[in-house]
């Protein structure tokens, strides 16, 4: 999967959230860098399809074929502190409503999920009981197990303690090279030493 972005630019009212960000993403983990408030998560929303940039193009190939704006939203997984979970469901039931739009990883079965999540003991939970951390983990777990190509984290360890933060990392390095993962985070933990870094600020 590729990403061509041309003269990218995002504004709110009068004020210039970046401008003119011209950037090939062909490599396997980008890290989104700048201070908060810079701009970061607004990129990454403009870049999974769900904000429109002010200015600007963004082109997504595969094996050099276009991919329609349109339907990117079926090679894209995300997880972010503000992303809204169903909190009348229980966690087995949030996972089967999940991987009935998602394919998951290795064909895992529920019971393999919640194992790779860390989070079977809560099976039987609702979501609305859960606590922030387990919320975080579910999100990422839910994100790091679905077959798809590109893969966006915005300040993925956001509640999570160290225990938490160890398990995010080995689930991270554990991705197949073929997905592209984008993280918007001034955290270095949050992103691996190779990561490609991009700084937002490079574009005010």
């Amino acid at each position: 999967m590729k990403i061509e972005v041309k003269n990218l630019s995002k504004r709110f009212n009068r004020e210039w959230i970046f401008k003119n960000l011209s950037f090939q993403f062909t490599e396997n983990t980008y890290a989104i860098v700048g201070p908060n408030g810079s701009g970061k998560s607004t990129l990454l929303q403009i870049l999974w399809g769900q904000m429109l940039p002010s200015k600007g193009e963004i082109v997504y190939k595969q094996h050099d074929a276009i991919i329609p704006a349109d339907e990117i939203f079926n090679h894209v997984a995300i997880a972010t502190p503000y992303l809204e979970l169903i909190d009348e469901f229980t966690l087995t039931e949030m996972v089967d409503f999940h991987f009935r739009f998602k394919k998951p990883r290795q064909k895992k079965n529920t019971k393999e999920l919640l194992e790779r999540f860390e989070l079977s003991h809560a099976h039987d939970k609702t979501i609305a009981n859960f606590s922030s951390g387990m919320r975080q983990r579910l999100k990422l777990g839910l994100a790091f197990n679905s077959q798809v190509d590109l893969l966006f984290l915005d300040e993925p360890t956001t509640n999570l303690d160290k225990k938490a933060i160890a398990w995010y990392q080995q689930q991270l390095a554990a991705l197949p090279t073929e997905t592209m993962v984008l993280i918007a985070s001034n955290q270095e933990h949050e992103y691996p030493a190779t990561a490609t870094k991009l700084d937002i600020l490079n574009y005010k």
